[in-house]
């Protein structure tokens, strides 16, 4: 558990480290994003158990820490996994971020203490588990920078597991997991479909608009069917080549929003704030996909992991040791 201390200037150094990839963000006291750095070396890219994961921040911010070594330091996503640095148990839903405070645990680095969040387990309506690490800090910092998100909304995080979390007063209650983006990579580069799509791309905007209004007029034909059209417009020169992954995308994240929307009627949040965040260009994306569903504007916040983990972090939510 992190203690309890008065910090000026420097508040938290923030570790959001996924699978693929680390960001490391120098936070101040006040929650604003000081500096980031990044690294290729994501969880799943590390063999040789803790000395890997050290390595990693001695090549990345040892700089930091040797100039603020009171300053604590947080890390989310899949360091703590089962293939991370060491493993902590998701959190059961419903959880809030003192909940996460409390759950976290602790690895040393250069005499100080890295303390990893647990992440989230939740259960959908028939009983399936679904888990998320990382995203929970986005969606604390989405209530951060929006307050009135916490009294009951649903946040959109696109990405190559997009989640939807469902918000009732400032706590996580449930969520659901899309494998959009990790589907869209593996049919481009592993199917019969990326086969036809150029190695170079460029936006073809109303390729996309294409794909989403497909899947929002399903008519019961379903994503499989629908996917093969991918390839049947390229063959029959319906869609030129460069048009095609953006049709795809368009056809994976439309079939998403049915889904997401049928999940978000459910949970009774209709009515409910629904915004995105994440990264900007995807964001986008999935905003337009929502105007083809004839939904009102949905406003975009940037990434806010590094704000949700210093809102985790903060004096407020942690006892001192």
């Amino acid at each position: 558990m992190v203690s309890r201390r008065k910090r000026d200037g420097v508040g938290l150094i923030a570790l959001d480290w996924g699978s693929s990839s680390l960001r490391a963000m120098l936070i101040g006291a006040d929650g604003v994003t000081q500096d980031v750095r990044s690294s290729p070396h994501g969880a799943s890219t590390l063999t040789g158990g803790a000395a890997a994961f050290e390595a990693v921040l001695d090549g990345l911010i040892a700089d930091w820490r040797d100039a603020m070594p009171q300053v604590p330091l947080l890390a989310c996503g899949m360091v703590g996994s089962q293939h991370g640095w060491r493993e902590v148990p998701y959190l059961a839903c419903p959880a809030d971020a003192p909940a996460l405070a409390a759950a976290a645990l602790t690895v040393p680095w250069r005499g100080a203490a890295v303390h990893l969040l647990p992440g989230l387990r939740c259960e959908s309506a028939a009983g399936m588990p679904d888990v998320m690490r990382g995203e929970e800090c986005q969606v604390l910092g989405a209530l951060h920078l929006e307050p009135g998100l916490g009294e009951r909304s649903c946040i959109v995080m696109p990405g190559t597991h997009s989640k939807w979390a469902q918000v009732s007063k400032g706590t996580v209650i449930g969520f659901s997991t899309h494998m959009t983006g990790e589907l869209y990579a593996v049919l481009r580069a592993h199917s019969v479909l990326g086969r036809l799509m150029p190695v170079e791309t460029e936006s073809v905007p109303q390729a996309f608009k294409a794909g989403v209004l497909l899947a929002r007029n399903d008519g019961g034909a379903g994503l499989t069917h629908q996917l093969f059209s991918v390839r049947t417009l390229g063959l029959t020169g319906h869609l030129p080549a460069v048009a095609l992954p953006d049709f795809m995308s368009g056809l994976l994240i439309g079939h998403e929003l049915r889904a997401g929307l049928g999940w978000r009627g459910q949970a009774r949040l209709g009515d409910a704030t629904l915004v995105l965040t994440g990264e900007p260009a995807l964001c986008q994306r999935y905003a337009t996909a929502f105007e083809l569903f004839d939904m009102d504007p949905v406003p975009v916040l940037p990434n806010t992991s590094g704000v949700g983990m210093w809102r985790i972090a903060s004096q407020e939510l942690f006892d001192a040791e």
